[in-house]
């Protein structure tokens, strides 16, 4: 049987206090500790994060600038939209 092992890290944090008291709501609500909640948020982030990563570089596969740059030279010539423009 391979049992795992999770190490554990201290990390000090400074939050804004908005955002600690608003944690502290959520974890009570979820009926789990302050320190339990933060770590499963950053879990949570982190999962999204590198399941994006990997999407877009499997999207991407062996995708090169220059068939990019060719995409662009075929697309329509037309004005941006109004909320599209720079300011």
């Amino acid at each position: 049987m391979i049992r795992e092992t999770m190490s554990r890290a201290t990390y000090p944090s400074k939050l804004p206090n908005s955002v600690k008291k608003a944690a502290q709501r959520l974890a009570k609500e979820d009926g789990v500790s302050l320190n339990q909640w933060i770590a499963a948020a950053v879990a949570e982030k982190v999962g999204v994060i590198e399941t994006a990563a990997d999407f877009f570089k499997k999207r991407a596969g062996k995708a090169k600038g220059d068939g990019l740059m060719k995409f662009l030279c075929n697309a329509p010539r037309v004005a941006p939209e109004p909320e599209d423009q720079l300011r």
